[in-house]
C-alpha cells in the first residue's frame, strides 16, 4: 500500500510521503503464502481484513510454470476445498474466505482474472463466500501495466453480520444482490444462473478436441507424399495414421491445410515403427520436445499424442460427421467436420450428426446461454465455451436432447424446421466461403478422406483470405441474419416460446427447464 501511495503520488505531482502505512516493516513477511516447504497450510495472521492481487496463473499452467512436485502438494492440501482445475488465484479467494468464518476477519477484497466468473473458478469463489454477501465488485476490468494487458475482476465479499446488506454495488451501480459469477439482481430483473447444474441427458456428447503435445502435425503436401506412398512393411496404408487436422483457427479464418500422425492411444511403439515415413518423422520431430516436456507431467509414450481423447473417437465412431466449435472465439461459431478430421484442443467436438443439434446450437438461445455460463480469456476478452459448464447444462427443448437418436425425432415437425433452417444456413455460408468461380474442390490421393477447396487462381486466392466466418459475422450482412433469424425462430417453436421473446425472458425459462 505504501509503494502504491508512493507511485500515486510522483504520478501527480506530489512528493513522496515520509510516513510509511506499514510501521513496522517486520510485519511484511517474503513466503509462500499458500504453501509451506513441508507440505502444510500457512497459518495467516489476525486481521480486520485482507486484500491483495495474487498471482494470475491458469488452472492448466501450474505444473508447467510451479512444478509437478510442487502442484501435486498443493492439491492435497487443499483436496476438497479448491478444484483441481481452478487459477491459482483461488487458493487466496479460499483461505481468504475461510478467515471470515473462522477469525477475525471481516471483509475481503481481491483481484483476480475475469476468467473467477465461471468454470471451476466460480465454483471456488463460491466457496470463499460461503453464502456470504459480495458487496462490491467490478466483472471484467482492463488492467494495463508495462504493455501487458488482462481483464480482471475485483471482489470485495464480507461476513453476513458484517451490515452491507443494504449496499452491494456492481460496477459502480447499486444493486440488490451480486452472484458468483459477478452479475446482479437490482429488483425483479436478474437471473441467477449460478444455479444452473450439469443434465445427465448432455452428458458424453461434447469433448475438447485431442492435445498432441508436440509437433505431430505435418503440411498437407507432405501427407499427401505419404498417402501416395505403397504399403508399409506390415501391409498397411499410412492413412492408418493419417487425418487432416483441424485448429479453431480453421473454423475461424480459413482452412490451415495441416494433417496429422495420430498412432491413437494403445499402439506400441514396434507397431507404430511399421508406419515407416510417419514414424521417421515423428522420431525426428517429437521426440525431442517429448525428452523436455517429461518434467512437466508428459508420461504417454513419445509416438503417442499427450491426451488423445479414446473417449471422444469412441463417441463419433459409426458418425459420418460431427458438430465443431472454438473454445474461444469472438464470435460463437458451429461447423460440420468430416469423422476423418481430427479436432486439437482449440475446439469442441459434439458427437452428433443431424441437423437438428446443429440449429438448436447454433440459435441465439444457446449463444446468450453459453456466454453468461461461459468464462472470457485474453486480451480480445473472448467468451470460451466448455463441455461441461456450456453445453452440458443447457436444456435442448422437449424430445430433442442429446441422449435420444435424431432417428427417434427426425420426423417430427419441430425437429424438421429446425434441420431445414440449419441445412439452409450452412449452404448459403458454404456458398459465401468457397464460391464455386473462386473454388475447385480436390479429392485426396486416398478414398475416405473429404475433399479439399483450391483457388482456381492467384486472383481467387487472394480474395479467398477476406471470406472468413470471422469477416461474415463481423459484417452481419442482410442474407445472414435473415437466415439466423429463420432459425431461431424455429427453434423457439419447439420450445413453445414466441417468436419474438427476449434474450432476458429466454434465459429464465432456460433456467426453469435445467432446474426442473
Amino acid at each position: 500500500m505504501w509503494i502504491g501511495e508512493i507511485q500515486w503520488m510522483r504520478r501527480n505531482g506530489f512528493p513522496g510521503s515520509r510516513e510509511p502505512i506499514l510501521d513496522p516493516l517486520e510485519t511484511i513477511e517474503c513466503r509462500d503464502a499458500i504453501l509451506t516447504p513441508d507440505s502444510k497450510e500457512p497459518d495467516w495472521p489476525d486481521t480486520d481484513v485482507i486484500i491483495g492481487n495474487p498471482p494470475f496463473l491458469g488452472g492448466k499452467r501450474l505444473i508447467t510454470n510451479l512444478g509437478e512436485e510442487y502442484v501435486s502438494r498443493l492439491f492435497q492440501v487443499y483436496e476438497g476445498r479448491v478444484p483441481r482445475q481452478a487459477d491459482l488465484v483461488c487458493y487466496w479467494f479460499v483461505k481468504a474466505g475461510e478467515h471470515l468464518r473462522g477469525r477475525t476477519s471481516k471483509r475481503v477484497g481481491l483481484v483476480a482474472t475475469n476468467s473467477i466468473r465461471g468454470g471451476a473458478n466460480r465454483r471456488a469463489l463460491a466457496k470463499a463466500t460461503g453464502g456470504g454477501p459480495i458487496f462490491d465488485a467490478w466483472g471484467d476490468e482492463p488492467w494495463v501495466i508495462d504493455g501487458a494487458a488482462v481483464r480482471v475482476s475485483l471482489v470485495c465479499f464480507s461476513r453476513e453480520s458484517d451490515g452491507v446488506a443494504a449496499d452491494r454495488r456492481l460496477d459502480g451501480e447499486t444493486v440488490d444482490e451480486v452472484y458468483t459469477d459477478l452479475t446482479a439482481r437490482q429488483g425483479e430483473s436478474g437471473i441467477d444462473l449460478t444455479k444452473a447444474g450439469r443434465l445427465a441427458r448432455n452428458a458424453g456428447v461434447a469433448f475438447m478436441g485431442d492435445t498432441k503435445g508436440g509437433p505431430f502435425d505435418v503440411p498437407g503436401d507432405l501427407a499427401r507424399e505419404w498417402l501416395r506412398e505403397p504399403a508399409n512393411p506390415n501391409g498397411r496404408p499410412n492413412s492408418d495414421v493419417l487425418k487432416p487436422w483441424m485448429n479453431g483457427m480453421a473454423i475461424t479464418r480459413r482452412s490451415p491445410d495441416k494433417w496429422i500422425v495420430d498412432f491413437g492411444w494403445s499402439m506400441e511403439e514396434g507397431e507404430a515403427a511399421l508406419y515407416e515415413a510417419p514414424f521417421q518423422y515423428v522420431q525426428h520431430h517429437v521426440r525431442p520436445a517429448w525428452e523436455r516436456q517429461r518434467p512437466a507431467g508428459r508420461r504417454n509414450g513419445w509416438w503417442l499424442h499427450h491426451r488423445p481423447r479414446p473417449k471422444m473417437w469412441e463417441a463419433l465412431d459409426g458418425l459420418s460427421r460431427y458438430i465443431a466449435t472454438p473454445r474461444v472465439s469472438k464470435h460463437r461459431l458451429f461447423v460440420w467436420f468430416d469423422i476423418r478430421v481430427s479436432p486439437n484442443d482449440a475446439l469442441i467436438a459434439v458427437a452428433r450428426d443431424d441437423d437438428t443439434t446443429f440449429g438448436i446450437l447454433h440459435s441465439r438461445f444457446h449463444e446468450v446461454w453459453s456466454l453468461r455460463m461461459g468464462t472470457w480469456l485474453g486480451k480480445g476478452n473472448d467468451p470460451r465455451y466448455t463441455p461441461t459448464t456450456t453445453f452440458e447444462t443447457f436444456p435442448f427443448p422437449d424430445g430433442l436432447s442429446p441422449d435420444i437418436p435424431a432417428s427417434d425425432h427426425k420426423a417430427g415437425p419441430r425437429a424438421e424446421a429446425i434441420a431445414s433452417a440449419a441445412r439452409r444456413l450452412v449452404e448459403l455460408r458454404d456458398r459465401w466461403l468457397n464460391p464455386p468461380e473462386w473454388v475447385e474442390w480436390i479429392e485426396e490421393p486416398v478414398c475416405g478422406y473429404p475433399p479439399r477447396p483450391v483457388p482456381r487462381d492467384k486472383r481467387a486466392a487472394t480474395a479467398l483470405k477476406k471470406r472468413t466466418l470471422t469477416n461474415l459475422y463481423n459484417a452481419r450482412p442482410q442474407w445472414l441474419a435473415d437466415a439466423h433469424a429463420q432459425l431461431d425462430a424455429a427453434v423457439a417453436a419447439a420450445y413453445g416460446w414466441p417468436g419474438d421473446i427476449t434474450d432476458d425472458a429466454a434465459l429464465r425459462e432456460l433456467l426453469d427447464r435445467n432446474r426442473r
